[in-house]
């Protein structure tokens, strides 16, 4: 009885099989839409993942005379840069990246 796919082979050991330190399956490559529930019917939209080239100052600014609400940009230690909106906005933020030419496939949106 033969049996050679059972060899001793440690899949992770080399990382250069998965592209050296990049990070595997994290969506990083995403932007991610989501809405949050603060208190009662009040609720909070964030945005995360837009790239390094875009300048979220801006997009903030557009984003708040677009939609009249307020927002933010808040620093996380792990998600990076988030910018927060008043309300629920997740389609206009998904309308108005698509309408400047940021691929809908790149974009997911959460929540209920």
């Amino acid at each position: 009885m033969n049996v050679q796919n059972l060899n001793s082979v440690d899949p992770f050991a080399e990382e250069e099989l998965l592209g050296g330190t990049q990070d595997v399956g994290s969506g990083a490559d995403y932007i991610h839409i989501r809405i949050q529930q603060r208190n009662g019917r009040k609720t909070l939209t964030t945005v995360q993942g837009l790239a390094k080239q875009y300048d979220l100052k801006k997009i903030l600014k557009a984003f708040k005379k677009e939609f009249a609400c307020n927002g933010t940009i808040h620093n996380d230690e792990k998600l990076g840069e988030v910018i927060q909106l008043q309300g629920d906005q997740r389609s206009k933020i998904l309308d108005f990246l698509v309408e400047n030419d940021v691929d809908k496939l790149t974009i997911k949106m959460h929540g209920f």
